[in-house]
């Protein structure tokens, strides 16, 4: 097994598909939200669970893409838009085909942020998608 380091070169960035920046993505932001439940008020873990499993749906991630779309500076506007516009050949069960490619688009972002080595950006995008007030948004699901 090889070594890793981050963050990656720019080469080594540009060579990643859309589709790669979004599997790393998808594992970023899930682990943002399991993080951020887990430092609520203490809660069974299947109430964890299922507190994180509503905010990582296509449904809610493509609500939080739309929301974090004005706040991305020209390069990360490339990366969403390269993310979103990825052709993938299924859309899971309880989302539009549109909604699967806005949350493409914002793992695409999110995994490209975490292999850049762009903690801090990669926090300030996820705190400004975060909603007001969670406990109005994600009534003790």
């Amino acid at each position: 097994m090889s070594e890793f380091s981050l963050p990656l070169s720019e080469t080594a960035l540009r060579q990643q598909s859309s589709l790669a920046l979004a599997y790393i993505g998808d594992c970023v932001y899930e682990l943002l939200v399991r993080t951020e439940q887990l430092l609520r008020p203490p809660a069974k873990v299947s109430l964890l669970h299922r507190r994180t499993t509503s905010q990582v749906k296509a449904a809610a991630q493509a609500e939080v893409a739309r929301r974090l779309f004005p706040l991305l500076f020209d390069e990360e506007k490339a990366v969403f838009l390269r993310g979103r516009n990825t052709k993938t050949h299924q859309t899971p069960k309880g989302a539009t085909s549109a909604e699967y490619a806005q949350a493409t688009a914002l793992e695409a972002l999110f995994g490209w942020l975490y292999l850049a080595g762009r903690q801090e950006r990669l926090q300030e995008l996820y705190q400004a998608c975060r909603p007001a007030s969670e406990e109005d948004e994600n009534p003790s699901v």
